[in-house]
């Protein structure tokens, strides 16, 4: 019992640090376009970006479509990760591993309505 609790504390984490930082990438937030510009991303794939976070963590929410919705968010973080990695910032890249480590334990402690 447990566990589930603690498995939809984290998914609801998740949930809200997808849609806050999918919505500030969509919506081109300026500290947003900042941190993708130092990659020349432009507006355009921060939205798309964007898009692919908000729907990750969406997904997230539903049983069906849990496992799905994790590996979408993971994919973003590791993007961000490798893009940090990039132009050797390492802090940055530091900064993402604890929300791509929280993809896997969300993932290995399953989704709590799951039968």
């Amino acid at each position: 019992m447990a566990v589930k609790i603690i498995g939809s504390i984290l998914i609801l984490v998740a949930l809200y640090m997808g849609v806050k930082q999918g919505w500030a990438m969509l919506s081109a937030k300026p500290q947003m376009l900042e941190m993708f510009g130092k990659w020349h991303i432009g507006k355009t794939w921060v939205a798309v970006i964007g898009a692919a976070t908000l729907l990750g963590g969406v997904l997230i929410l539903f049983p069906r479509t849990f496992l799905l919705g994790n590996f979408l968010s993971a994919a973003v973080i590791l993007l961000i990760i490798c893009l940090q990695l990039w132009i050797r910032d390492l802090k940055g890249a530091a900064v993402e591993v604890p929300f791509l480590l929280l993809s896997f334990l969300i993932i290995y402690l399953q989704h709590p309505l799951a039968k």
